[in-house]
Parts: C-alpha cells; sequence; structure tokens
C-alpha cells in the first residue's frame, strides 16, 4: 500500500494530492495514509506536507526499486518485478534462493549493498553502497545447459551498448569482464541450476562500478579496477542505466530465446573486443600458457591459435585470459 500511495504521489508530482483523496482512493484511513507518507520520507522520499494542501513529492532517492526504475523500462518480462534490498551479502545467493522457491522468469534482485559480493573462480567483488549497480535474474530458459555460457556474452553485449548510449567506449575482456581505459568496471557472473539435459533455471549476475570513488577500492587493485565516475568525469544516473541496460538485454535474449543462436550479441563482443588480435595468458588453474585470440566463435568462445600453429575455441568456465604483463 505504501508503494501505491508512492505512485499516486508520482502521477500528481505537479501539484498537491490531499490525503482524503488519498484516504478515498485506497481506501485506507487518513492516518494510515499519513504512516505511510511518513515511511516514504524514511526512504528518502522528499515530500511536501501541508494540512490545507496535502502532500506533493519533490525529489525521490537515487534508489534502484521497482517504483525508481519502472518509468524508464520497456520490457515485457524483464526488470518487471524488482526485488529491492538495501544491504546483502550477494544478490546471486539471494536470486538463487528464490528461484529455488519458484520465483518467475525475468525477476531482478537489485541491492543497494552487497557484504559479500563475488565473481568468477570465488574472486571478491567491492559494493559499497548507493555507489554502483548490483543486480541479479533470474531466467528460466528452455535450453540445453551447454547453451548458458551464451548468455554470459548476451549481457556483455548488453553493458557494452548501454554505456555506447552514454557516448562510452567500453571494451569486453573474455569472456565476462567490462573495461574502461584498460581497467575494469563491471563484471558478469553466470550461474545454473540443471540437471543432465535440463536447465531449471539461470542466475545472471551483473555488477557495475557506476559512482565509486578510489577510496572505495583497496589500494592494490587500483591498477586494474575503476569506475565509471573516475574515468569519466561525470556522475551516472543508476536508475535510467539500470532500465536501458535491462531493456537492451531483453532484446538480445529474445534472439537467443527464440532461435537460440546470439548473432547479434556476438558482433557486438566481436567489435568491442579487448583481446582479439594479441597474444593473452591462458590460465587453467596452476597452468598457464599463451596463445594468440583470434575471434570469437558463434557460441562466443574465444578462438586462439598457440605458437604450433594449433588453434582451440576456448570455452569459459575455469579458464582466465591475462595479457602478456597484466591484467588486460
Amino acid at each position: 500500500m505504501k508503494y501505491e500511495v508512492l505512485h499516486m504521489l508520482k502521477q500528481n508530482s505537479n501539484t498537491f494530492i490531499s490525503g482524503q483523496l488519498i484516504s478515498d482512493k485506497l481506501g485506507v484511513s487518513r492516518t494510515a495514509v499519513w504512516k505511510y507518507i511518513k515511511n516514504l520520507k524514511k526512504e528518502g522520499y522528499m515530500i511536501d506536507s501541508s494540512s490545507k494542501k496535502g502532500y506533493k513529492l519533490l525529489d525521490s532517492p537515487d534508489i534502484l526499486s521497482f517504483e525508481e526504475v519502472e518509468k524508464y523500462l520497456k520490457t515485457k518480462y524483464i526488470g518487471r518485478k524488482i526485488i529491492h534490498m538495501e544491504s546483502i551479502d550477494s544478490t546471486n545467493n539471494k536470486a538463487k534462493e528464490l528461484a529455488d522457491k519458484g520465483e518467475n522468469h525475468g525477476t531482478l534482485v537489485v541491492a543497494e549493498e552487497q557484504l559479500g559480493g563475488r565473481g568468477r573462480l570465488g574472486r571478491a567483488w567491492c559494493s559499497p553502497k548507493y555507489k554502483g549497480i548490483w543486480l541479479s535474474m533470474i531466467l528460466r530458459p528452455d535450453i540445453n545447459p551447454m547453451q548458458i555460457p551464451k548468455i554470459t556474452q548476451i549481457a556483455a553485449a548488453a553493458v557494452i551498448e548501454s554505456l555506447k548510449d552514454l557516448k562510452i567506449k567500453a571494451k569486453i575482456k573474455w569472456p565476462n569482464d567490462i573495461i574502461i581505459n584498460g581497467k575494469k568496471i563491471c563484471g558478469i557472473l553466470t550461474e545454473m541450476n540443471a540437471e543432465m539435459n535440463k536447465v531449471h533455471y539461470v542466475v545472471l549476475g551483473i555488477g557495475i562500478n557506476a559512482n565509486l570513488t578510489k577510496e572505495d577500492f583497496q589500494k592494490d587493485i587500483l591498477n586494474k579496477a575503476t569506475s565509471i565516475k573516475i574515468e569519466t568525469g561525470f556522475t551516472l544516473d543508476r536508475k535510467s542505466f539500470v532500465g536501458n541496460l535491462v531493456n537492451k538485454f531483453e532484446y538480445l535474449y529474445e534472439e537467443f530465446e527464440k532461435t537460440q543462436n546470439i548473432e547479434s550479441s556476438i558482433k557486438i563482443c566481436r567489435i568491442s573486443s579487448a583481446v582479439i588480435g594479441k597474444i593473452v595468458r591462458i590460465i587453467r588453474g596452476e597452468n598457464e600458457t599463451f596463445a594468440k585470440a583470434l575471434d570469437l566463435d558463434e557460441n562466443g568462445g574465444l578462438i586462439v591459435q598457440y605458437e604450433n600453429g594449433t588453434r582451440e575455441n576456448l570455452i569459459s568456465g575455469e579458464i582466465s585470459i591475462r595479457g602478456l604483463n597484466g591484467y588486460i
């Protein structure tokens, strides 16, 4: 009911709306309306209250709730339900918990802060409050589990296209890192629950360093991690960016759902690759080899050529790619 009150305030943002009108429309008491307004103010909404005029919404907080992101959404199903958390260990963990209980395809779990954020191979991810975009999607594709790595490429393409709309030039360090000026600003973590030939669900986690400052990072990772704000100098509007990102993801994902190919996403990932044409280090556990990255195959695998001339199509998983002298 609190958010129905908020919806009415948003619909009448240019004028005052009386408490009695809200009470009548929603079928609650004036005292209940006052309590909802009080709670909204605690959440950061600036609301002008007048005993004679009623209530008027002056400003909304920079939070990533459905009520704040909705106006930017053009999707059919992804993001049409957003579970918004102030603070959580990991959005992927929460999304998996909800998916196990039957949460619907397309639901987003969004947190303002992650206390135990992580990336591929269990690496820690810095996720301070109100400064980044930390979200996970619950997906239920009717596909063979072997097709799941394609979803990472779709997500990477969606992030690249969203940044391009802001005239931010970014690159993809295969398979799941988005970089600006050679430093990581976004990581993608795709996890699934499946049997041999059936996917129960996929949880796609996207973490974006939006408005972090240098003080938010540990000094030992500043040589390989950064934020959009540090690199561009402007503060990202997180609400509109999330809406745009989800819109672009659904558009690209629908191609995959209908045809099980990701031609459009691969084209974006190929053009924006940070590794194609370079000699890279391929790390498998304790083993390290060198090869030239040639291209992406139709499934999003990285085609590499070793010094002896042999080629291999690498599949993301327990493989890491690094540059010759550092992160990329």
